[in-house]
């Protein structure tokens, strides 16, 4: 079984692709992470409810999800 975790994130700005064949990014500030750790840039290309190609908007509110399997976890100490 899989266990996870959610935290929010922001849409801080969308990055174009510096040479062909790059795709764009997305960098994302995620609330809760420590400071120096805060953003992380992703590929800017999801898919809607549809199917259908889509990409993140600038100032878009997001959830950034972490998951790992029950056997990846360690039990507190």
């Amino acid at each position: 079984m899989k266990k996870r975790k959610k935290l929010r994130g922001t849409v801080q700005k969308i990055i174009k692709p510096v040479l062909k064949g790059e795709k764009e990014k997305a960098q994302v500030g995620v609330d809760g992470a420590e400071e120096l750790y805060r953003e992380i840039r992703v590929e800017n290309e999801l898919k809607d409810e549809s199917g259908n190609k889509a990409s993140l908007k600038e100032g878009a509110e997001v959830d950034v999800i972490i998951e790992a399997d029950s056997d990846a976890l360690k039990k507190p100490d």
